[in-house]
C-alpha cells in the first residue's frame, strides 16, 4: 500500500510503498476514503523538517534536553546513533480521516466489514491507503453523512474540546483569535451554543468566511473594528471567553486576549502560540487561563487509546471517542457546516505536490482533503464492498554472497533494535538481513530502507514458515516476548530475544514447553553486559577465587518520562521485571553460578528496590535498583570483593582490580561498550557453526526465574527459594 511520509532529517516528502498494517485485536483495519490535511499542525511539522540542525534544535529545546541527558547516561556514540536513527527515518503525517472497515479484529462488535467510520490519531489515522485503528479512536458514520465531511472528525473534536474548556453559556460573547481550520470550527460550535462570536485574523478572506459561518463580526487584530465590536456586544465589559486558535511566535494573541476580556474572563489555549502572559494584565482581571488537550479525555492515555478501556460516562462525560461522535452528529444535523471550509481536494497520488504548494503559499487553503482511489463512487456510498486484506510483503532485490550467509529475520524494529543491534549486524560479513516484520507498516519500511533488509512485511507466519531463515530476533515490547519466542522455537528457528524472556512464571513455562515439544533449545536472551570487553578483561585480571564473594551493584535507573510504555505495568510488567535480568545475569556470570534464593525489599511510594541474591557457595550479590537518584550519578557501578581482592566497574567507562598488584583500565575517555557487538558476534557464530549457544539455556532460565522471584518476594515479604540452580 501507499503512505505519505517525511524524513525529518532531510525534509524529504514521499509517497512510499509500505506493507499493509496487521489487523490486531481490539481494532479495525480501515481503507481510507478521504483524509484531511491539518494546514496548521502538519505544515508546522513540514516546515520544521526543512530547517537546519540548529534550527531544529532551537524549535525543540525539550528534545535537546533529552539528548544531553542521554549523552550523560549512554555516551556520545550511542546517543548519536540513536538521534540520527530517529532523524533519518520516515515519519508519518496525518491524523483525521474517514474510510471503510476492511477487517475487524478480535473483541470488536460495534462495526462490521463494509461500515463507514471516522478515525482519529497521529499514529492511526494517517495519510495512508490502509490504517489499523483501535476501538476508542474510531466511530461509525451515520447514514447520509458524506465521507469527505466525516473526515473532519478529528479536527472537529479538537475544536469541540476547546469549546468545552471555555464552558460557554447562552447569551455570552466570545473572542476567537485565529480563523484557520480550528478557529472556523470553534466559531460555528460557539454560534450553535447560543454564543455571539467576534473573530480575529489578519486575513480578510478568513474573516469574511467566519462571518458567513456565524460570527457577529471579524477583523484584523491591529484594527479598531474588533475592539469596537466587542464593546458594542458586551456593553463595554469585555468578552466572557477568548479562544486562542492561532499559531506562530507572536505574543499579540495573549495580549489581545487580556485587553478584550471582561473581569474574571476565561482564556482557552487551543493552538500553539506564544504564551508570555503579561502578568499585570492577567492579574488585575484575575483571568482564568485554561488549556485544551487535543481531542479530549483519553488523549495520551495508552490504556484508553490502545487497550480500549473506556472511562465511565458518569465520571467522564466527554471522552475522545464521544467528542468524535458528537461532532459528526452536529455536522450530520447541519449545526456545523464543513463544506465551505474545503478549499481543495487533491488526489492521494499528488500528496507531495500538494504539500509543496501549501508550503510555498501557492495553494492558500483552510482545509485540504486527500481523495483515495480505491473507494468506488467517489466514496459516497457506505455500502462499498470490502474484501479482507491479507498482510502484504514488500520485496527488494538483493544479491547473495558467494558463500551462503546466515539469514536473519527481525520481529520488531523499534529504537533499541535500530540503534543497538542492527547497526552492528548490517556491517557484519556473512550476515544477510532477510526480513523485518512489524505490526506497523512504516517501521518495517524504515528498517528495510536503513539496514538493507531484503523484505519488509507484517506477516509473522510467513517469516516463521520460511525455511531459508536461520534465526529470528524478537525485539518487540516485553509483553509479546514469551509468545513470539515460543512460536519461533516451535518453527525450528534459532531465537535471539531481547530481555525479558518472560514476564510471568506461566510464560516461562510456556517457553520451556516449546523447547521440550520441539527439541529446539537454540535460544539466546539479550543479556549483553557479560560480553562487555571492559568487564571481561576485569574479570580475567581478577582471576579465579576460592572463597565466597560479596558483590554490590548500584543501578541508577532514573525516572521515566510521562507516557513511556515502560509505565504500562498492567501489560508490560514492572521496570525491574523488564530490565532486572541484565543485572542478575551479570552478577551470576561474575560469580560463575546461578542464585539459590532471592530476597527483595522496597520502600513505599516508588520503584526503588534492594535485591539480595544468595549463591551455592555462600556468595551474595546485592542489587540496588533506584529510580530516584540524580541524573548526574553514573547509571551502573559494580564492586566485587573476594579473597582479599576487589573488582570495580564504573559505568562501563573504567574498570579497576585491586590485589597484590593494581590494574586500572585506560583513563582515556572511551565510549560505553555494554557488549552488544560481541554478543551478536557470538550469536551469529553459534548459528553459523551449529556450536553451543553463547549462554547455556539453564543460565537464561535461572536468571529469568530469579527476576520473576523479585516480585513474588516483595508480595510475600520473605526470601524466595529457587529450584534447579546449578
Amino acid at each position: 500500500m501507499k503512505q505519505v511520509v517525511q524524513n525529518y532529517k532531510s525534509g524529504e516528502l514521499a509517497v512510499l510503498d509500505v506493507p499493509v498494517p496487521g489487523c490486531k485485536p481490539g481494532g479495525v483495519l480501515v481503507r481510507s476514503a478521504y483524509s484531511l490535511i491539518s494546514t496548521g499542525t502538519e505544515l508546522m511539522k513540514v516546515s520544521e523538517a526543512g530547517m537546519s540542525m540548529l534550527g531544529k534544535a532551537r524549535s525543540r529545546p525539550d528534545q535537546v534536553a533529552k539528548v544531553m541527558q542521554s549523552v550523560a547516561t549512554n555516551g556520545v556514540p550511542a546517543t548519536y546513533r540513536k538521534v540520527m536513527g530517529k532523524l533519518d527515518s520516515y515519519t508519518p503525517l496525518g491524523y483525521s480521516l474517514c474510510g471503510v472497515v476492511e477487517q475487524v479484529g478480535a473483541g470488536i462488535d460495534d462495526v462490521k466489514v463494509g461500515d463507514l467510520v471516522a478515525c482519529a490519531g497521529n499514529e492511526h489515522a494517517l495519510h495512508a491507503e490502509l490504517n489499523w485503528v483501535p476501538k476508542n479512536l474510531y466511530t461509525p458514520v451515520r447514514d447520509g453523512l458524506a465521507p469527505r465531511h466525516a473526515a473532519f472528525g478529528t479536527v472537529g473534536s479538537i475544536a469541540l474540546q476547546g469549546v468545552r474548556q471555555g464552558e460557554p453559556q447562552l447569551g455570552e460573547v466570545a473572542l476567537v483569535i485565529g480563523l484557520g481550520l480550528i478557529g472556523q470550527l470553534v466559531v460555528q460550535l460557539l454560534a450553535a451554543s447560543g454564543v455571539r462570536v467576534v473573530g480575529v485574523d489578519p486575513d480578510p478572506v478568513r474573516c469574511e468566511l467566519a462571518e458567513r459561518l456565524g460570527a457577529a463580526a471579524c477583523g484584523d487584530p491591529a484594527s479598531a473594528a474588533v475592539e469596537t465590536a466587542v464593546a458594542e456586544l458586551t456593553g463595554g465589559h469585555g468578552v466572557d471567553q477568548v479562544y486562542l486558535a492561532a499559531g506562530g511566535g507572536s505574543n499579540q494573541p495573549v495580549e489581545l486576549a487580556a485587553k478584550l476580556s471582561r473581569d474574571r474572563g476565561r482564556v482557552v489555549d487551543i493552538g500553539k502560540c506564544r504564551l508570555d502572559l503579561p502578568w499585570n494584565a492577567y492579574y488585575e482581571k484575575e483571568l482564568d487561563v485554561r488549556f485544551s488537550r487535543s481531542y479530549g479525555p483519553g488523549r495520551y492515555d495508552p490504556e484508553y487509546e490502545l487497550e480500549g478501556r473506556d472511562y465511565p460516562i458518569g465520571y467522564v462525560r466527554w471522552t475522545e471517542r464521544r467528542n468524535l461522535a458528537c461532532f459528526l452528529d452536529l455536522v450530520a444535523r447541519g449545526s456545523v457546516d464543513v463544506e465551505p471550509l474545503v478549499s481543495h481536494i487533491a488526489d492521494f497520488d499528488d500528496a507531495v505536490g500538494t504539500y509543496q504548494r501549501l508550503k510555498d503559499g501557492e495553494l492558500k487553503a483552510v482545509a485540504v482533503l486527500f481523495r483515495y482511489p480505491e473507494i468506488a463512487g467517489d466514496a459516497e456510498e457506505a455500502e462499498t464492498p470490502a474484501v479482507a486484506v491479507p498482510a502484504v510483503t514488500v520485496k527488494r532485490s538483493a544479491a547473495r554472497a558467494a558463500k551462503t550467509p546466515v539469514r536473519l529475520a527481525f520481529v520488531g524494529a523499534g529504537n533499541y533494535a535500530t540503534s543497538m543491534l542492527l547497526p552492528h549486524l548490517a556491517q557484519r560479513d556473512g550476515v544477510e538481513l532477510s526480513t523485518v516484520v512489524t505490526t506497523t507498516a512504516l517501521s518495517a519500511a524504515n528498517g528495510q530502507r536503513k539496514f538493507g533488509f531484503a523484505e519488509a512485511t507484517t506477516d509473522l507466519d510467513a517469516v516463521l514458515g520460511d525455511k531459508s531463515i536461520d534465526a529470528v530476533f524478537v525485539v518487540t515490547r516485553h509483553s509479546s516476548h514469551a509468545e513470539l519466542t515460543r512460536k519461533a522455537l516451535l518453527a525450528g528457528k534459532t531465537v535471539f530475544v531481547e530481555k525479558p524472556l518472560a514476564l510471568t512464571e506461566d510464560e516461562l513455562a510456556g517457553v520451556l514447553a516449546a523447547v521440550e515439544e520441539s527439541g529446539n533449545d537454540r535460544l539466546q536472551v539479550g543479556f549483553n553486559r557479560r560480553f562487555a570487553p571492559l568487564l571481561q578483561e576485569a574479570k580475567q585480571r581478577f582471576g579465579a577465587r576460592t572463597g565466597p564473594a560479596n558483590l554490590r551493584y548500584l543501578v541508577n535507573a532514573g525516572r521515566l518520562q510521562h507516557g513511556s510504555w515502560y509505565l504500562q505495568q498492567g501489560t508490560e510488567g514492572s521496570r525491574f521485571a523488564g530490565e532486572g535480568g541484565h543485572f542478575i545475569d551479570t552478577a551470576s556470570w561474575l560469580l560463575d553460578a546461578d542464585p539459590v534464593s532471592v530476597y527483595a525489599v522496597a520502600p513505599s511510594g516508588n520503584e526503588d528496590l534492594q535485591v539480595v541474591l544468595r549463591y551455592p557457595d555462600g556468595s551474595t550479590a546485592t542489587i540496588s535498583y533506584v529510580t530516584t537518584g540524580p541524573a548526574s550519578l553514573p547509571k551502573e557501578t559494580l564492586d566485587l570483593v573476594a579473597d582479599g581482592r576487589a573488582l570495580r566497574l564504573d559505568d562501563f567507562v573504567r574498570a579497576s582490580v585491586y590485589g597484590r598488584k593494581r590494574w586500572v583500565s585506560s583513563r582515556l575517555p572511551k565510549a560505553r561498550d555494554k557488549g552488544q557487538n560481541a554478543e551478536l558476534a557470538a550469536f551469529v557464530k553459534a548459528v553459523r557453526t551449529g556450536g553451543p549457544m553463547p549462554v547455556p539455556l539453564q543460565s537464561l532460565v535461572a536468571t529469568t526465574a530469579a527476576t520473576l522471584a523479585v516480585q513474588t518476594g516483595l508480595a510475600a515479604g520473605a526470601p524466595v527459594t529457587l529450584a534447579g540452580a546449578r
